[in-house]
């Protein structure tokens, strides 16, 4: 009989988890409360006037160091879903044609059921069942938690305190992300601008290998100052990336004929470097780029080690 296993989150530390434990036989179910694989390497379409404007409003590039990233981003490069975004640096990849085109296909290899929001979980027995609005009956040998650490010391604070402490004080910063289609190009030569004012980040996004549509530009806010405006409202938000986003090119920006402001609570994690957290005794786990830094790769990274050890702890245990 297959052992079985409840993924709670389907970012990218969830499914390359998944993709070890699928591998050696276990049944793995992905819950997450979105609509669509993505996670933090979220991308966004809006119609236009102009056409379909695209933006990679989480996530900018990832960066790859560990020889089994590199594997997997040379497939994801042969299958034509990922490419180098030179502009960004020398290592910098994307998805494409946006970016999270590298998370769907991993989604598309498993059983994934969006919409659904965990709110806990329930000791049964020596069996896991998931709580919440719209939660299926049914139980798990294991559970994970591919969440954010905030979100996930709740959940583990009630069945592993020692799990728990080390999510508690993982603490992950916020950044404000705004998304503006232009009708014409933006007068600045450099398609990417960085640490100005209360910009961390800014990027034409339409000038990114692989895109197309009107002239698209996703600006990010620095910690500091989205801590500092956390609470306002979206509509508040916009105009000042739109005036920080003119201060920074140094010229007149006209009105968008599109934006969204999205925010994002837990945009960048600490890393705490433990790679990934597991009860061999209770069969429940976490994983996540806030085990061991704030990078795509390390979110991948993260997951496959979870699976590995779950895998091994089950070996052990047969």
């Amino acid at each position: 009989m297959k052992r079985s296993v409840a993924i709670i989150g389907a970012g990218i530390a969830g499914l390359s988890c998944a993709d070890v434990l699928t591998a050696e036989g276990w049944k793995v179910t992905l819950f997450d409360k979105g609509r669509k694989a993505g996670g933090r390497m979220a991308s966004r379409r809006i119609e236009t006037a102009l056409g379909e404007a695209s933006f990679d409003f989480g996530a900018q590039y990832f960066t790859v160091r560990d020889d089994g990233f590199a594997g997997q981003v040379s497939r994801w490069a042969d299958a034509g879903l990922a490419v180098r975004w030179p502009d960004a640096g020398s290592d910098a990849w994307i998805g494409t044609p946006a970016m999270n085109a590298v998370v769907r296909e991993m989604a598309a290899r498993h059983e994934v059921r969006f919409t659904h929001h965990v709110s806990g979980l329930a000791r049964e027995g020596t069996q896991w069942r998931l709580l919440g609005e719209g939660m299926p009956g049914e139980q798990f040998d294991a559970a994970v938690l591919a969440l954010p650490a905030e979100q996930a010391a709740p959940i583990l604070t009630l069945h592993d305190f020692e799990l728990a402490r080390t999510a508690l004080f993982a603490r992950s910063q916020p950044c404000w992300s705004g998304m503006f289609a232009f009708e014409a190009p933006l007068p600045h030569r450099a398609d990417i601008l960085r640490n100005h004012g209360i910009l961390a980040w800014a990027a034409r996004d339409s000038a990114k290998p692989g895109r197309n549509g009107p002239e698209s530009w996703v600006v990010q806010t620095t910690p500091q100052w989205s801590t500092a405006h956390l609470e306002r409202a979206p509509e508040e938000i916009a105009p000042l990336l739109l005036a920080a986003l003119q201060d920074a090119t140094g010229s007149h920006v006209h009105a968008p004929v599109a934006h969204s402001v999205h925010r994002w609570r837990y945009a960048l994690s600490a890393g705490t470097g433990l790679g990934c957290l597991w009860n061999e005794k209770l069969l429940i786990g976490a994983c996540g780029d806030w085990l061991l830094g704030p990078r795509v790769e390390c979110a991948w990274m993260s997951g496959q080690k979870l699976g590995k050890r779950i895998l091994g702890a089950a070996r052990a245990a047969a």
